[in-house]
């Protein structure tokens, strides 16, 4: 006598139909999705958080060196560089940056003020989420995208992206010591800045031909990223 397939958490013996809860119709393997990866950006935020925290300490610490790297853009544009590059979506690398430099903004103003007893600057802090979201958000997509891509535009977004390590750094200090201005030397800072960016342009690129232009347009795009921030952030008075 034939029997009728019996029917297993939704689906029936043989059936190729993804398996789904009964009396939801959700497929498991969905909501684990979306769970890991609110887990994810869970754990971006703990890290921003941590990162926050340290960089005002080492402001505080007395050591020049230190307070140099959470001071100045190239730590953190190769943070936000390694969360584009091994996203696995334009989504994903957006949301995680934005939400790992928003945690880390606030973990460092929250330690300045409730910590060190600093005053408290709600213009300031609003304006650097706001840069989460946005401007922190759209490097990282277009990195993801940029080392993924072989040619020339591929390499001038990344020449500008590893550019912006030098962007009011000691490099630039050291050029300027070198014309006879008299500024403080940095020298670890000086060796960060290259070191990420030379990991920005050489490192994370896929294709041959994106290093090769990215390395070639790095000066230039340093320079348009210096001028971009100089022009767009602080000369609008949106940074101080």
């Amino acid at each position: 006598m034939h029997r009728a397939p019996r029917r297993r958490s939704g689906r029936e013996v043989g059936d190729d139909a993804p398996v789904t809860d009964v009396g939801t119709g959700a497929d498991p393997r969905t909501r684990s999705s979306r769970w890991s990866e609110v887990l994810r950006f869970l754990g971006f935020a703990l890290l921003g958080a941590l990162a926050g925290a340290a960089a005002k300490a080492a402001d505080e610490s007395g050591l020049q060196w230190a307070a140099d790297l959470g001071t100045y853009p190239a730590a953190w544009v190769l943070v936000v560089a390694l969360i584009g590059r091994f996203a696995p979506g334009l989504g994903a690398a957006a949301g995680r940056a934005a939400v790992f430099f928003a945690a880390m903004t606030a973990a460092y103003y929250g330690w300045a003020v409730f910590v060190l007893g600093f005053g408290y600057e709600p213009e300031l802090i609003l304006a650097w989420l706001a840069l989460s979201a946005t401007a922190v958000a759209a490097f990282a997509v277009v990195t993801w995208w940029a080392c993924r891509r072989p040619g020339l535009l591929a390499g001038a977004v990344l020449a500008l992206a590893g550019g912006t390590a030098f962007a009011h750094g000691a490099v630039r200090g050291l050029y300027l010591s070198w014309t006879g201005a008299a500024v403080p030397l940095r020298p670890v800072q000086a060796v960060v800045e290259v070191v990420v960016a030379l990991v920005v342009t050489l490192v994370l690129p896929r294709a041959p031909s994106t290093r090769l232009w990215a390395v070639g347009l790095l000066l230039p795009m340093a320079w348009l990223a210096q001028e971009l921030l100089d022009r767009v952030l602080y000369g609008t008075g949106f940074l101080r």
